[in-house]
């Protein structure tokens, strides 16, 4: 009898949700099958927890939400995701980086929170919609790529 091995990559894919002031976290489970939210922090922190993160979980891609308006035009926060991208490329050179269209994410996401009954006093917490945010990139993200 010959045996098969089958071998499963542990890492993770992290999505990041990235705002001027919060940046919701999302993260998958080792499988790459279900996109769970992680935490949200602030955005002056990420590099920080990413490399305190890192130490402990194997990421193989770090998605990162692309502000466009409708008409495919940059917004406000793109330059800023643009620059993060650039020093999230430089610290972790070993981890591919890849640009997502979030230009529905936030609004999925407060459809979400009122899909799951929160109460409209949780659903002001933006912390909450950043980290919502982020892991609907990631479900949309695996849906795609699941295909």
């Amino acid at each position: 009898m010959h045996s098969t091995r089958i071998f499963v990559s542990m890492s993770r894919i992290l999505s990041i949700d990235y705002g001027l002031k919060r940046t919701g976290i999302a993260v998958t489970d080792p499988l790459k099958i279900i996109a769970t939210g992680l935490t949200t922090i602030e955005s002056s922190g990420l590099i920080t927890f990413l490399k305190e993160y890192l130490k402990k979980e194997t990421v193989e891609l770090i998605l990162i939400g692309e502000p466009k308006n409708l008409d495919n035009s940059d917004t406000h926060a793109t330059q800023p995701v643009n620059l993060i991208i650039q020093k999230l490329q430089k610290e972790f050179p070993f981890i591919s980086i890849r640009k997502i269209d979030e230009r529905f994410t936030s609004k999925m996401a407060s459809r979400a929170m009122i899909d799951m009954g929160m109460k409209k006093k949780q659903r002001r917490n933006k912390a909450l919609v950043d980290e919502i945010a982020a892991t609907i990139l990631l479900q949309e993200y695996l849906e795609r790529v699941g295909k």
